[in-house]
């Protein structure tokens, strides 16, 4: 059965993002579907199925189904594979809706872990997920290997040590997607930030300073997914899903394996552009997922942009940026723009291929690489989304 080409992104929904005390998680999701549905023009009642991703906050679950008030879907889930998860509801609403199961997805991601005075780390430390854990695993964390930081810090350690990346690689990536951040009013961080202001800024845990580490927002994102042929006659310009993979190592913490350095994102790239029909030299953009710089240098070199270990020296000259050779997380990504997830490098590429984005449009768009990372490199998804069905 022939999956690429048949779906089509129709809408995409980004409710304001950050340090929003406001709203809930399911006010947050609630809205972006609203926001997706509006952009696409259609309707809540055009809905027959839901794909749904919690957040750090662990809220939304499949009690948002009644929240929304949409009824008798004929396709409904829970996806958990962490920064992964928006790519793999893309690909399982196409693979569900070319099986004739339904018609219309909405894929949706919402979080709010932020709350007043209380500071990023606080509320990662208030969901759990840097809790000290037990047993042998408490070995790793009385040397200060425990949560997400520490995790990230070790595998771009790692790097530098085999290839010679180096921290003005690191700083390169966050300064271009800070450029990118300066022109996208929904953006977080738009102050123009130089080289010396990322070395200038702290260690989070050594060698990434603040501006290697993504943001913390409040707030939610869906994009809807529907048949190519649909999409077509619809308010937007379609995002056609023309390439999917998946790649999943795994991490048995035995020797033999690098997981920090080989990565499951080069098999999802390679089965994505397969089903595409194009390579690496075809991507007129990246949308990449970045929790932290070192994220992007790597899936350039998994995505078969350069050679392994070249990834930085691939991108000193600035191409990442804006005018660049090859225009990355145009609408600053994680580390500057907001922190949705694989939704935020998802629904930059929906924008982009819609062709609204004004001073930060890529011109000439048609192929547009997404990726997204779960866990500590652990889990991987990559779609190709085109501005026509080939």
């Amino acid at each position: 059965m022939r999956i690429s080409r048949q779906c089509a992104i129709a809408g995409v929904g980004v409710t304001p993002q950050g340090k929003i005390y406001d709203r809930t998680t399911n006010d947050f999701a609630a809205d972006a579907v609203h926001l997706a549905l509006e952009n696409a023009g259609l309707s809540l009642n055009d809905l027959d199925g839901m794909l749904i991703q919690p957040g750090l906050d662990g809220v939304l679950n499949m009690g948002f189904q009644n929240y929304l008030g949409v009824m008798d879907l004929r396709l409904f889930n829970y996806i958990s594979s962490g920064g992964a998860g928006a790519g793999s509801m893309v690909q399982y609403a196409a693979m569900a809706i070319n099986a004739g199961m339904c018609n219309v997805v909405a894929c949706v991601y919402a979080d709010a872990p932020l709350q007043k005075e209380r500071s990023a780390g606080d509320a990662y430390k208030d969901r759990g997920v840097l809790h000290q854990p037990g047993g042998y695993t408490s070995l790793l964390s009385a040397f200060g290997y425990y949560g997400a930081n520490s995790g990230y810090a070790l595998a771009t350690r790692q790097h530098m040590e085999t290839y010679g990346t180096t921290e003005d690689h690191l700083g390169q990536v966050a300064v271009s997607t800070r450029e990118w951040a300066t022109m996208n009013p929904r953006a977080q961080q738009r102050k123009p930030m130089t080289m010396e202001d990322h070395h200038n800024s702290r260690y989070v845990v050594e060698p990434l300073h603040l501006f290697d580490c993504c943001l913390v927002s409040n707030g939610g994102v869906a994009v809807i997914v529907t048949s190519a042929e649909r999409a077509r006659d619809l308010k937007q310009k379609p995002a056609y899903i023309n390439g999917m993979g998946q790649g999943h190592f795994g991490d048995s913490q035995r020797r033999g394996r690098e997981p920090f350095i080989q990565t499951g994102l080069k098999p999802a790239a390679e089965m994505a552009y397969r089903m595409a029909g194009v390579g690496p030299e075809d991507i007129d953009a990246c949308e990449l997922y970045d929790c932290y710089t070192y994220t992007v240098i790597v899936s350039l070199e998994d995505c078969g942009f350069c050679a392994k270990g070249e990834g930085g020296p691939y991108i000193a000259d600035g191409k990442l940026g804006p005018g660049g050779a090859l225009p990355t997380n145009t609408g600053g990504g994680q580390l500057s723009g907001y922190y949705m997830w694989g939704m935020t490098p998802l629904s930059e590429a929906v924008l982009q291929l819609q062709g609204n984005e004004g001073e930060r449009q890529v011109p000439n768009l048609n192929n547009v690489l997404v990726t997204g990372n779960g866990g500590v490199l652990s889990y991987h998804a990559a779609l190709v989304l085109g501005a026509q069905p080939s």
